[in-house]
């Protein structure tokens, strides 16, 4: 059992011998930039998994998610549904764009956006839906294709949270026109920093390299001659060596995660002050990227994180609702409808340690923890 003089990370990186390696192969061959070969072997290899024609490295999964939405060429007075229940990225992008965020709510059970709140958000307006996988479980996705196609909506898939999670029998990220990946180093895979687009269209991977690399011009036009603002969004050389070498790994580890998840579910589950996320669905199992709990409204979350704090368990919040977030008075959206599940999570739930090598002690100690202050 970890030393109570310690504390108990809510997360750490896993990286094994055989990634330091790779990382050090990477130093001594000289790469370095974003420009070597193994920058497109990591996309190829990642689009290839996760059943994509292309992949493009990026930075991190928030530029991911805005070159994702750049170019699909939204203007003002476009919308975008998204579900307000997840990390401001999201919002952000959509805001940088110009277009209008639409908020929708998410189920009780999964936390995911539902087809029958998204459904009657969609008007002539809408130009796309972002889909986020949140917490390691799947969006039911089939009706929100079929919405998508039928109204020539855009579908945007954010699956950072969604390494080797399935949808039915395929990927979480095969589905979207465009789809993001993030890598940061909480993640099943990690570069660190780093993210990734994947899509099946020959035009958006071109779009999204071109603005990636400063917008120059794709051969054989001359280079530092620029007709649109670009940025650079690329990945280093020695992070694509990292998420390399854990490519072949992501389901390993995703299936390690999905024990620890199930290890909080059998404990924890069951009291009545406690609720968790659902462990599968018809048509997807819980990865369990974090595990999360959602206390009663009777408990102060603050207090609980503080208190277990205390007792050597480190926590997080829970994402704060996007539709409640100040900065929507900046551009006039300030008045928006409840959202009360979204609201409900934002405010009273908190998740724990959880991270390969997290020993069946110390997630015992956790759950005594919260138990004994609930």
């Amino acid at each position: 059992m970890t030393d109570r003089n310690s504390l108990i990370p809510v997360s750490q990186p896993y990286v094994s011998e055989q990634d330091k390696k790779a990382v050090q192969e990477c130093l001594d061959k000289g790469y370095l930039s974003g420009d070597a070969p193994i920058v497109g072997e990591f996309e190829r290899n990642f689009a290839d998994i996760i059943g994509a024609k292309y992949g493009v490295a990026l930075a991190n999964g928030s530029v991911a998610l805005d070159l994702a939405l750049h170019v699909l060429d939204l203007k003002p007075g476009d919308e975008v549904i998204v579900p307000s229940f997840t990390i401001a990225s999201c919002l952000f992008a959509i805001l940088r764009t110009g277009a209008t965020p639409v908020f929708v709510d998410c189920e009780e059970e999964t936390w995911n956006m539902s087809i029958r709140t998204v459904a009657g958000k969609v008007n002539s307006n809408t130009k796309a839906i972002m889909v986020v996988h949140i917490y390691g479980l799947s969006v039911d996705m089939d009706p929100i294709i079929s919405l998508c196609r039928d109204k020539s909506i855009a579908l945007i898939e954010d699956s950072a949270e969604a390494h080797g999670v399935k949808y039915r029998d395929a990927y979480c990220g095969s589905f979207g026109d465009v789809s993001t990946f993030s890598f940061y180093a909480n993640k099943v895979i990690t570069t660190g920093e780093g993210g990734m687009v994947l899509t099946n269209s020959e035009r958006l991977y071109e779009r999204v390299r071109y603005f990636r690399n400063l917008a120059f011009a794709p051969p054989p036009g001359k280079r530092f001659i620029h007709e649109d603002i670009g940025w650079n969004f690329r990945l280093g050389s020695m992070q694509a060596a990292l998420g390399n070498s854990q490519i072949n790994r992501m389901d390993e580890i995703a299936n390690e995660k999905r024990k620890i998840g199930l290890k909080y579910f059998d404990r924890l589950s069951d009291h009545p002050l406690l609720k968790l996320q659902a462990t599968q669905t018809d048509y997807s199992k819980n990865m369990y990227w974090v595990a999360g709990v959602l206390l009663h409204e009777s408990l102060n979350a603050d207090n609980t994180a503080s208190q277990l704090k205390k007792l050597g368990v480190d926590t997080r919040p829970f994402f704060y609702p996007l539709h409640k977030q100040p900065l929507l008075r900046k551009y006039g959206l300030q008045d928006q409808p409840d959202l009360p599940v979204s609201e409900k999570l934002g405010l009273q739930g908190i998740y724990l340690p959880s991270y390969i090598g997290l020993s069946d002690s110390d997630i015992d100690y956790v759950c005594k923890s919260l138990i004994d202050l609930v």
